[in-house]
């Protein structure tokens, strides 16, 4: 490839978090620029957004459906190759169908869509395009995170039988939503944000790491959700029992209303010969612990090739010591994204390594996640009231 890849964003106009994390990560390796862009509903934010950006006033777009008629009518060589979609998951599925129906691979933020249906249009689209999509689920594109799994599929600790993932925040412990927090307003509005709130938000990332790692799927759950905050909308709390194809049972725990907690996601398997265990907020270190022996500590670094396993010296981009976090895990996730597609392009077979980001098939399955657990919830035919007699 000897040129960037052209990037579209739909939404991440200026002050939003997640649009510049995203430019941030797809920049990181040199592989991408941003050449257009629909970056706000309001048209004053999308132009002034355009602006700051260095965006072509004729390539700063007001609707999405302008940017991607008008970009596929533009010279193969000058149009962009794909889309980034960022806007809050109500506003996923119509940017991403037209996208894709005009030839153009996607990047889209997690929850995949609204509705499950909505996520199987979505894959039987990609599947009949071809085109790639990349699910931004983060914290798969740790290098520990992709030790841990390689281990395990190895076999080094044996048939997995126990799983434990958690994801406690604290930033919804008020009423921000009322207070002026447009993150918070979306997220906990069902209208915007679906059937569940923080089971949505950070429990579909706590479900994909649990089978991102494990390689087992979930096949039965038992949920309970919350809402602790009087006055809130959807569930801001709630724990999850999970059973696994292989017959390896686990439990699942998120929260919003952990007060104090900042993004404290973490994640246990055990084997029959030992365990692993992974925090995000010190996401450099990841504990073995062994049945017949001391645990050991495996740390993240360039220079430990032959040590930990490639796909793992491939997500790391510095030697052992210097801290790799957050941005870094989005920015592996584009790279990976990125090189595969540049491959495509040419014609070419990009290495293993560079094939393993969250696809449609994530969405899918994040998008069961959800209902599954909000029906579980309404069912009460698992619980047993309490008894002291």
């Amino acid at each position: 490839m000897n040129r960037k890849l052209r990037m579209g964003m739909i939404g991440g106009g200026k002050d939003a978090f997640i649009g510049a994390i995203h430019r941030i990560a797809a920049n990181m390796d040199g592989l991408a620029e941003l050449v257009c862009g629909a970056l706000s509903i309001n048209p004053e934010i999308a132009k002034e957004s355009g602006k700051m950006l260095f965006l072509p006033a004729e390539r700063t777009y007001l609707n999405f459906q302008e940017m991607i008629e008008k970009e596929s009518q533009l010279p193969e060589d000058v149009r962009m190759d794909f889309v980034t979609i960022v806007t809050p998951n109500f506003a996923h599925f119509a940017p991403a169908m037209l996208a894709l129906e005009h030839g153009f691979h996607v990047v889209i933020e997690k929850p995949i869509t609204l509705t499950l249906g909505e996520a199987r249009q979505l894959q039987q689209k990609v599947e009949e395009t071809g085109l790639l999509l990349l699910l931004t689920h983060t914290y798969s594109g740790y290098p520990m995170v992709k030790q841990a799994r390689e281990m395990i599929k190895a076999n080094e600790l044996g048939k997995i039988r126990k799983i434990y993932v958690e994801y406690p925040q604290g930033w919804l412990s008020t009423l921000t939503e009322r207070e002026g927090n447009a993150g918070a307003a979306w997220r906990t509005d069902p209208k915007k944000s679906g059937k569940s709130g923080c089971m949505g938000d950070i429990g579909t990332h706590a479900a994909h790491l649990a089978e991102h790692i494990s390689g087992l799927k979930i096949t039965e759950l038992c949920a309970s959700l919350n809402i602790v905050v009087q006055g809130r909308g959807l569930d801001d709390d709630g724990s999850v029992l999970l059973r696994f194809d292989n017959g390896a049972t686990g439990v699942l725990m998120a929260s919003q209303v952990a007060a104090g907690e900042e993004n404290a996601l973490k994640i246990r398997l055990y084997g029959e010969k030992g365990g692993v265990e992974w925090a995000q907020q010190e996401p450099n270190s990841l504990v073995v612990k062994w049945l017949d022996k001391p645990a050991q500590t495996y740390r993240a670094g360039v220079n430990y090739g032959g040590l930990v396993s490639s796909y793992a010296t491939y997500n790391a981009r510095t030697p052992g010591g210097h801290p790799e976090g957050y941005l870094e895990a989005f920015g592996n996730l584009y790279r990976n994204f990125l090189t595969s597609l540049a491959a495509r392009i040419d014609g070419t077979e990009p290495a293993a390594e560079a094939t393993d980001f969250p696809s449609v098939a994530d969405g899918v399955r994040g998008m069961a996640f959800i209902n599954n657990v909000v029906k579980s919830n309404e069912s009460n035919e698992k619980w047993t009231a309490y008894s002291l007699d």
